[in-house]
């Protein structure tokens, strides 16, 4: 596929429901709120992809098929981009400032993650095959920013077959692993770039950074989300002095 300067890139497919594929759209569009420059790409099945046609004023630039879909079909097609720098993002994240910069850290680095916040889970702590420092943490695989070149595709590549060999649920055991091993020039994205429970925003204050990126669950609850978005927005307005944000 051809690179196409910067974007942001989802994969998500209508696997049980439209719920993840509803999402991301949602995130889609407050990318667009804050950094409209930036191209967004989707790769879904062919439900999601009819489902993203019949949207008006859609906030995805283009979409393509993913074949033979999976819940975890992001390790397949993350490899994929059609750009040459990729932020890659999960369904449950909302864009809340301007990200742009981002993309200039790929000027130094070859890709940057921000660490798991459950570090202390069972599940987070999974060793594959080698026993890693705990100091070197699993990292979040729902905020992945990267170049398009022969060492991170390779590794992407090295990733998705490595997920399907070892059989874990989570998809982040062999991510850890695979960096751990790796002469990728990796960043470590701080934690306003990838927000993860709604706790630490009640106790943020604002001279401590601009959140950037929310990345919660509620973010697929459609029932409670109204209520979610009311207190996020009130936590978001104090930190960020009034600017309306959700």
């Amino acid at each position: 596929m051809k690179s196409d300067g910067f974007g942001v890139m989802y994969i998500v497919t209508t696997h049980k429901s439209r719920i993840y594929l509803k999402a991301a759209i949602e995130s889609a569009k407050s990318v667009k709120k804050y950094s409209p420059a930036l191209r967004v790409h989707f790769y879904s099945d062919k439900e999601g992809l009819a489902f993203i046609k019949g949207i008006e004023h859609s906030p995805v630039d283009s979409a393509t098929l993913i074949e033979n879909p999976h819940y975890r079909s992001k390790v397949d097609y993350i490899a994929r981009s059609p750009f040459d720098r990729t932020l890659y993002l999960d369904s449950d994240t909302r864009v809340v400032a301007d990200i742009s910069e981002m993309f200039d850290l790929l000027d130094r680095f070859d890709c940057a993650l921000a660490h798991a916040h459950n570090r202390n889970h069972s599940r987070t702590s999974q060793v594959w095959n080698t026993p890693i420092p705990a100091s070197f943490p699993q990292l979040n695989g729902g905020v992945i920013l990267y170049k398009n070149n022969e060492g991170v595709n390779a590794f992407l590549n090295k990733w998705a077959q490595s997920f399907h060999e070892a059989g874990f649920k989570k998809d982040q055991v062999t991510l850890r692993e695979l960096l751990w091993l790796s002469d990728l020039r990796l960043a470590t994205l701080p934690p306003e770039y990838n927000i993860r429970n709604r706790k630490y925003l009640k106790i943020w204050q604002d001279k401590e950074a601009e959140p950037k990126i929310l990345h919660m669950a509620k973010f697929h609850d459609r029932e409670g989300l109204p209520g979610v978005r009311t207190v996020l927005a009130s936590v978001l307005n104090r930190i960020l002095s009034g600017k309306k944000v959700i």
